[in-house]
């Protein structure tokens, strides 16, 4: 909204502007938009009469929203089809992955609706979310913007505090204080029709360790981006700005390969972890309370359930209500998320079923009870063929994800994996379980090369392929080395101090890559010797310490409370 008012003459006459428009500036250009004109003639007028104008400079803040927290929240950001048509024509048409709901942030719709709105000369400059400078699933919006501007200016101002450790020390002080945690950047995007040449791409990263003060007192320091220290970038093919990818990657081996069917890859099957977007309700540390927790939810459920299908049977031949008009929100009583609101709405009964109750890997070394059921988990992915009952025996490599922001980590576990066991974690298993259907025996030569299906009608296969198994041997003239050997060797590999520093951008960007090292016994043993320490964490041997004390008797000013917390 924008209200400006004017003063007219000497005399102190006032006047109203009239030029003020109250209106969703998204939605002022949307297609079709005839519900304005009808409530507020006069204003969608002036709206009329703006967008008739052309428009050179748009400066501003745009809000950083890309969805909302919960489902019980019903709070859902509003739908802009010609807009997000704009986007996915243009952004997610060029992104390499498919994950793009982040690419309908508020900021990324305020940056396409610009981009247009000045059409072919003009200037946008933004203070936003600084995500997008280096985010995987942002690659297609940086491959758009050197397309549709002759000059980015980009100023880098850090302070993403989604990290952790070192790394977010380093991201340093946040720019607008505790109300933000993301990373922030000040971006002038320029259209010039006279350019000749690809865009012109500029960039200044604010520095390491500085605290929001420090960072401040640079951004006034500089009298005009003319002044800044730019230093120029090429994107490379894959629409990488800053950070760029090492060539050398691309010739290692892939993990992994979800839509590469017959690729040559080191592993046929792997899955994202267990992501339950209810996690106070199916992991405790007492199988009783997870137990108890999940009956009360599952009551509420069925509660709600028959609920709206009575109110629908009510109204049958009329208009049907929305489920979130009649379904209980309370937090307190039941956690909703989109698949538990379409069973909901389909009258699917869930029942609770003990057997569902496990013991899975919640983060690093802190195993959880939790209830693992297709029903009440959000997505099990295919987590369900890696574990599929309390029997089955495996061993997982979760690795990092793309989307982390937490620097990269993998870690091995013989449970069931959360997704944020390692952030976004994909699970490389040493084996997948298949389930023979409607017969006793295994059926034709692919079941009968694996042998018969098990007490519960599964039948074990390695998930490491037999492509990798043949070019491990090969280059290394060793017909003995095994698929657990090359699974162990990936897992030291992946642990390796010098094969992260290098590869640390393409680690963010991309799935692993394993090349031949030179030593393969090196890292089989490492890796091996790792996963030994790392599955048997409750049972290793501590490593000895000193305990040091100053002095051994507790003096009054050592009870002193100086500030209260919470605990």
């Amino acid at each position: 909204i924008n209200i400006e008012t004017a003063y007219h003459g000497v005399t102190g006459d006032y006047r109203p502007f009239d030029g003020m428009i109250l209106v969703d500036t998204f939605h002022m250009t949307e297609a079709n938009d005839l519900g304005d004109k009808v409530v507020l003639p006069e204003n969608n007028a002036r709206a009329e009469r703006q967008l008739a104008q052309p428009i050179r400079v748009i400066v501003g803040n745009p809000p950083y929203s890309a969805q909302q927290d919960s489902e019980n929240d019903n709070n859902r950001n509003l739908s802009y089809p010609s807009l997000d048509e704009r986007i996915r024509t243009t952004y997610a048409a060029q992104a390499s992955g498919k994950l793009a709901k982040n690419l309908y942030d508020s900021y990324i719709r305020a940056i396409r609706w610009a981009s247009d709105r000045i059409a072919e000369r003009g200037v946008v400059a933004f203070v936003t979310n600084g995500s997008f400078l280096d985010a995987n699933n942002m690659d297609g919006l940086r491959k758009s913007l050197i397309q549709d501007f002759s000059h980015l200016y980009v100023f880098n101002l850090r302070g993403d505090q989604r990290t952790a450790g070192e790394e977010s020390r380093r991201e340093g002080g946040k720019i607008f204080g505790s109300g933000s945690r993301t990373p922030v950047a000040i971006t002038i995007m320029v259209k010039d029709p006279t350019h000749v040449g690809s865009c012109e791409l500029l960039y200044h990263d604010i520095g390491d360790y500085l605290s929001q003060q420090e960072k401040l007192d640079i951004i006034e320091s500089f009298g005009s981006f003319n002044e800044m220290p730019w230093q120029r970038l090429t994107p490379n093919a894959q629409g990488d700005w800053a950070n760029q990818r090492d060539p050398a990657f691309e010739r290692f081996m892939m993990m992994g390969e979800k839509d590469g069917l017959g690729a040559d890859v080191l592993f046929d099957f792997y899955s994202l972890g267990v992501v339950t977007n209810r996690d106070p309700w199916v992991y405790s540390s007492s199988r009783e309370q997870v137990s108890m927790n999940v009956q009360r939810m599952l009551e509420a459920y069925n509660s709600d359930r028959q609920r709206y299908a009575a109110v629908c049977e009510d109204a049958r031949g009329t208009k049907q209500p929305e489920f979130e008009e009649i379904a209980d929100t309370d937090p307190r009583r039941i956690s909703w998320t989109r698949s538990l609101k379409a069973s909901a709405r389909r009258n699917k009964e869930i029942q609770y079923d003990p057997s569902s109750l496990r013991i899975g890997m919640y983060r690093p070394f802190s195993k959880q009870w939790m209830y693992f059921d297709r029903l009440v988990n959000e997505m099990v992915n295919r987590v369900p063929a890696l574990f599929p009952c309390d029997g089955h025996k495996n061993v997982v490599i979760s690795s990092t994800g793309v989307a982390d922001r937490k620097g990269y980590s993998a870690l091995v576990t013989d449970h069931v994996p959360n997704m944020h066991l390692t952030d976004t974690g994909q699970c490389f298993p040493l084996y997948w379980y298949e389930k023979v259907e409607g017969a006793a025996e295994p059926q034709g030569e692919m079941f009968a090369a694996a042998g018969a299906p098990d007490a519960n009608g599964y039948v074990r296969r390695d998930a490491i392929t037999d492509w990798a198994l043949g070019a491990f041997r090969g280059h290394y003239g060793d017909a003995a080395i095994s698929k657990e050997d090359i699974f162990w060797y990936v897992y030291g590999i992946l642990h390796s101090p010098e094969y992260r520093q290098r590869f640390a951008a393409d680690l963010k960007k991309m799935l692993p890559r394993i090349p031949f090292a030179a030593d393969f016994r090196a890292f089989l043993n490492a890796g091996r010797k790792l996963g030994e320490w790392h599955l048997n964490y409750e049972t290793v041997e501590p490593f000895p310490l000193t305990e040091e004390a100053k002095r051994l008797v507790m003096e009054q000013d050592d009870y002193l409370v100086t500030k209260m917390t919470f605990g």
